[in-house]
């Protein structure tokens, strides 16, 4: 048979419900909601849409770009891991960008995702409620250990599930080579209502986190942390914080701030910032979420850390850099 008339043939293949579902499921990356369903398969019966053009239409829509955004992310993170290494560790990517429409998530999976550097035990503290995109790359890092710690649990393929808080791990004192917290520190100790679940209210949640997530920690073990930054503001549900004060809280618990970047969201996307560029920024300005961001890499403070770190700033002063939320 020919080869293209074998792939129309293929293409009409099928059941109308069998194509609709699949067609969800891989372009929005998401079940198909039941009036949607209902609307397709209508017109795919009265003859008023093609399969060809119902993917046209998904793959036009705003919810299919933000799809393609964190899929990018997650792939661009994942051929950042696959080359080879330097001297420096891991890959460090910096000065990325997203467009106005995203939220911080853009940029937190691909500068946290590309930065694994082939560690054995790896914790997750905060999954269950993360946007399936990051979830999805964290499984592919390939760690031989993968725990994910939550108040909720989630099933995830390849990790294991712990509910717990994170201010009373139970795991012991140094189980995990790597700690993932993205955008769950600010909520710490803050009203949960809003994920169904309960916790104890503490203004000193996150720097109570900050600890435990410490001691978790192998001496040469370290720390990604993103967290909204900006204007001081307590919203109930979580904190914001001035990017000096998140910085001056990760040192009190006992981490050296190894790395760290800030990132500016306004009108025109997501870019590179200074302090003083994200001084005032309000959440939700312009939306959607954060409207500027810190991210870090944060590891135990130890006296030989300070000397590999005052040799590595007085060598390669360029990457990666030192508490840059705290100068101009």
């Amino acid at each position: 048979m020919h080869g293209d008339l074998e792939a129309w043939l293929d293409a009409a293949a099928g059941t109308d419900d069998a194509f609709v579902e699949d067609a969800w499921r891989r372009v929005l990356r998401r079940p198909v909601d039941e009036d949607a369903k209902r609307q397709a398969l209508e017109r795919l019966a009265d003859g008023s849409l093609s399969r060809s053009v119902l993917l046209q239409e998904l793959v036009s829509s705003d919810e299919f770009a933000q799809v393609a955004l964190l899929d990018g992310a997650v792939a661009f993170a994942a051929g950042l891991r696959g080359r080879p290494r330097d001297t420096r560790g891991p890959a460090r990517p910096r000065e990325l960008a997203a467009p106005a429409s995203s939220d911080e998530r853009a940029i937190e999976i691909p500068w946290c995702l590309a930065r694994y550097d082939g560690e054995k035990r790896v914790l997750d503290a905060g999954y269950a409620f993360a946007e399936p995109a990051y979830l999805a790359g964290l499984a592919a890092l390939g760690a031989r250990e993968l725990v994910g710690v939550d108040l909720a649990e989630t099933e995830v393929p390849g990790l294991r599930p712990v509910v717990a808080d994170v201010r009373s791990l139970p795991f012991e004192d140094a189980a995990f080579d790597l700690v993932l917290c993205v955008s769950t520190l600010e909520h710490v100790g803050r009203d949960t209502k809003v994920y169904a679940v309960e916790a104890a209210r503490a203004d000193d949640g996150d720097e109570a986190a900050l600890r435990e997530l410490h001691r978790v920690l192998t001496p040469r073990g370290r720390l990604l942390v993103t967290v909204p930054t900006g204007a001081e503001d307590d919203q109930g549900w979580q904190v914001q914080r001035p990017p000096g004060e998140w910085i001056a809280r990760f040192e009190r618990s006992g981490f050296l701030v190894y790395e760290d970047e800030l990132y500016l969201h306004d009108v025109e996307g997501w870019r590179t910032a200074t302090p003083a560029q994200v001084e005032g920024v309000r959440y939700g300005a312009p939306g959607p979420g954060a409207g500027a961001i810190l991210l870090a890499e944060l590891r135990p403070r130890t006296i030989l850390e300070r000397i590999r770190l005052v040799v590595r700033d007085a060598r390669h002063r360029d990457t990666p850099r030192r508490s840059t939320a705290t100068r101009e």
